[in-house]
């Protein structure tokens, strides 16, 4: 006969609603492990998904996910260029905050470099990869967008042709993939006001030019769209992303690339810590540190349970000890339970987690990793916690039985 199962079944109600609370506890403890972690890989997605081996941006900046950085366009063919480089490419990638549905909508716009990158790498669940240079898009399931639904982006409207799963950036924002171009065009919109006013401008500074004076027909040309100015650059790209070729070695293309003045260049695995030492640092060491804090508060209450079980056994225990039960007995009886409630609250919390995350805002990625450590962790306090009640418990005398 188990004495510890008895005892349950004598006070379930009580063992089961402290089981149910303790799982609660350790469910937030769960979810912000799952937290800890959907950041991480949220922050990496994307330089993880493109898979390039060197990622090139602007001189003395960290990159297009730290800060800003501009790169002309012509930089690929020199990239190209460089012995020992299989492909080089396009990449832009900006956020942006706009209206949908009469609510703020916030996105990440990510440019593929067409034709070269259609986009058939993305995880889609739904649609087709980009099938045209112009005003197609495909987006994370996150925006809400449906399939074939027309959304206004600038001045142009873009069909929604594919529907991805997991494409978010390291604040949670989903993504928008659309063409190199149709990127641009998105984050270099202005209305048609500054544009006039702009226009205006240039044909007023063009009056203080002898050059204009001289001839005049040149101040027909203004009024084009900046992009068709020669003295206007072309719209200037975020960042250069290359494969090297198999049987080189990647520390020599780059050192190759960084003897140019202009431009930084990092390793896939440099541009990942990049993002995890700078941009999410604060927000992954605040994450560790509560993760922490509720595991040592989570171990402090499931003690301070565990002992107020224990005082409401001790005449019981008494009476035990009167009847000659060896103390093993009673520490077998309380350590079992302590145990118990342990593993059913760790059971509650997976089972009601499972149902609760992905109704989060952020995504919350649950590894077998982080089950199995948060397992240990849980039977460890289950096994400390009731370390108090054992105390108490020994120090029960037997004539204690025979005082009601």
């Amino acid at each position: 006969m188990n004495l510890a199962f008895k005892d349950v079944q004598h006070n379930l109600g009580r063992f089961s609603l402290t089981a149910v609370g303790i799982g609660m506890m350790l469910m937030i403890v769960m979810g912000m492990a799952g937290i800890y972690r959907g950041l991480i890989e949220d922050a990496t997605l994307v330089i993880d998904r493109i898979g390039s081996d060197l990622w090139i941006v602007q001189r003395d900046t960290r990159g297009p996910f730290a800060e800003v950085s501009r790169l002309p366009k012509s930089m690929v063919h020199r990239v190209e260029a460089v012995p020992g480089v299989e492909s080089a490419r396009e990449f832009v990638y900006h956020t942006i905050q706009r209206q949908h549905a009469g609510k703020p909508l916030r996105m990440s716009i990510l440019g593929l470099s067409w034709p070269t990158d259609k986009g058939e790498w993305l995880p889609l669940v739904a649609g087709r990869p980009l099938a045209q240079n112009h005003f197609e898009l495909i987006a994370d399931q996150t925006l809400g967008f449906q399939l074939n639904e027309s959304i206004q982006l600038g001045k142009e409207k873009y069909v929604v042709v594919g529907i991805t799963s997991g494409m978010v950036s390291s604040g949670g924002d989903g993504m928008s993939i659309v063409t190199l171009g149709d990127s641009q065009a998105i984050q270099f919109d202005s209305v048609g006001e500054a544009l006039r006013l702009e226009r205006s401008s240039r044909e007023r500074r063009a009056m203080d030019v002898d050059l204009f004076l001289k001839q005049p027909q040149l101040i027909e040309h203004l009024s084009q769209p900046t992009s068709q100015l020669p003295a206007f650059s072309s719209p200037q790209i975020s960042a250069v992303v290359a494969s090297i070729k198999p049987g080189h070695v990647i520390e020599e293309v780059q050192q190759t690339i960084a003897n140019w003045g202009d431009v930084s260049v990092f390793t896939k695995a440099a541009q990942e810590d990049l993002l995890l030492q700078g941009m999410v640092d604060k927000a992954r060491r605040q994450l560790g540190m509560f993760r922490a804090l509720l595991t040592i508060i989570a171990a402090v209450i499931m003690a301070l349970i565990l002992y107020t079980l224990t005082l409401d056994k001790l005449h019981s225990i008494a009476l035990l000890k009167l009847l000659g039960a060896p103390d093993r007995t009673i520490l077998g009886i309380l350590l079992q339970q302590a145990i118990g409630l342990g593993a059913l609250g760790y059971g509650i919390a997976f089972l009601i987690g499972q149902q609760l995350f992905p109704y989060f805002p952020r995504r919350v990625v649950i590894t077998n990793e982080d089950l199995v450590q948060l397992l240990f962790i849980v039977l460890v306090i289950s096994v400390l916690s009731s370390l108090l009640g054992i105390w108490r418990a020994m120090r029960v005398q037997p004539t204690e039985a025979l005082m009601g």
